[in-house]
């Protein structure tokens, strides 16, 4: 058997890494083609040393460029591999362009795709991960879902149970692997803000940094923040041109420090140990409510409600007043108890592999779950020691 693995940005590479280690356990020929997509060294080639995922056989080198020119610069860079491959079935994980364009470019070839974290919707149109999403899944054989609301939009989309497997969440399989590395480093420590409470920020989507005014509003309320607590921020390459191509003031001075981006050991470190996440990131809603850290998402809206329901998550919009009277709350009534969210429980990959290798099923209904939830319950929490 063999499975090709599509991955072009760090949300992709943190959901391959604990797929290819349950790979790597069956006899399995796992191909994995880095598309690209992000090629600043920073935020790729570090994440693949960081999580052990074995160097790509294929690095199609895309770059930048327009949703369109990126898509179809993976499709034809990809098509040739694919046509002399002929694997049995292609990963697709996440929802940037690279995995449309990897699901795309299967179905034509008439190749099966599994789509790894399907049917998270936002309702957002205006959101091209949104197109990607409802796209890759409607192309896809298999359907690995990380909630149960994903199941409820894909039966509205008249999708059939038997192609959705319920299977939990990838990144908190790489986060239980990582977190006693990422603890070891001592990141607050090397920052100057052991001991003391502090904020981590990651600003990067377009909405946000492309609109002068919500990017200006953004920067007002991060300095106004940084007279509260020490604030770090990690600058995406996109958040740092648009700051000097808008010629606004970047918030470098006080309480706010402006860092170059940081590997994902370090970045979880620094996480882990923060009183207040301020983000528009998917991925780090779902860790901080893994981590029990009160979270910001800067968005009118989320794909993950379940960060929200059941997690430490609270959407704000892009207004200085807004994030600052969000995160006075969140400093002042963080909950001592960690969220306990369904199947968080490290072993999203294997059941991944069951259902490839072993044609199992993992539905949403009661009979399969209580058999995967007693096997979960003996895996302590990575935190539990501290």
């Amino acid at each position: 058997m063999r499975v090709l693995s599509v991955v072009g940005a760090r949300p992709n590479f943190m959901k391959l890494a604990p797929v290819d280690r349950e790979l790597a356990k069956r006899d399995i020929a796992h191909v994995i083609v880095h598309t690209g997509q992000h090629y600043d060294p920073g935020m790729s080639e570090a994440f693949f040393e960081q999580l052990w995922i074995p160097a790509p056989d294929h690095d199609l080198g895309v770059g930048s460029g327009s949703h369109a020119q990126q898509t179809a610069a993976v499709m034809q860079r990809l098509e040739p591999i694919m046509e002399e491959l002929r694997p049995d079935l292609v990963l697709a994980y996440g929802d940037v362009n690279s995995t449309l364009a990897a699901a795309l470019v299967a179905a034509k070839l008439q190749v099966r795709v599994a789509h790894v974290e399907a049917g998270l919707r936002s309702g957002d149109w205006t959101m091209p991960e949104e197109i990607n999403r409802v796209v890759t899944d409607r192309l896809s054989d298999l359907l690995f879902l990380p909630s149960r609301d994903a199941a409820e939009h894909l039966s509205a989309e008249g999708v059939p149970p038997e192609r959705m497997h319920f299977f939990c969440n990838g990144m908190i399989d790489t986060l239980f692997w990582a977190l006693p590395q990422a603890l070891a480093l001592d990141a607050p420590a090397r920052h100057d803000v052991a001991g003391l409470p502090y904020a981590v920020v990651t600003l990067h989507r377009p909405t946000n940094v492309d609109d002068p005014t919500a990017l200006r509003e953004l920067l007002d309320a991060l300095t106004r923040l940084g007279t509260k607590v020490p604030v770090l921020f990690p600058v995406h390459p996109r958040t740092r041109n648009r700051i000097h191509d808008l010629g606004l003031r970047a918030p470098g001075d006080g309480g706010v420090r402006m860092l170059d981006p940081l590997g994902y050991l370090e970045m979880l470190g620094l996480v882990a140990g923060a009183a207040l996440v301020v983000t528009d990131s998917g991925g780090l809603q779902e860790e901080t409510s893994f981590l029990g850290v009160p979270c910001l998402t800067v968005r009118p809206n989320t794909e993950r409600p379940i960060t929200c329901t059941h997690g430490t998550n609270r959407l704000v919009l892009p207004r200085r007043d807004a994030i600052l009277a969000a995160g006075d709350r969140a400093l002042a009534r963080r909950s001592p108890a960690r969220p306990v969210i369904e199947r968080w429980d490290g072993r999203a990959a294997e059941r991944i592999v069951r259902v490839v290798c072993d044609e199992e099923c993992f539905p949403l209904d009661a009979e399969t779950t209580p058999r995967v939830a007693r096997r979960a319950v003996a895996i302590p929490h990575p935190l539990a020691a501290g």
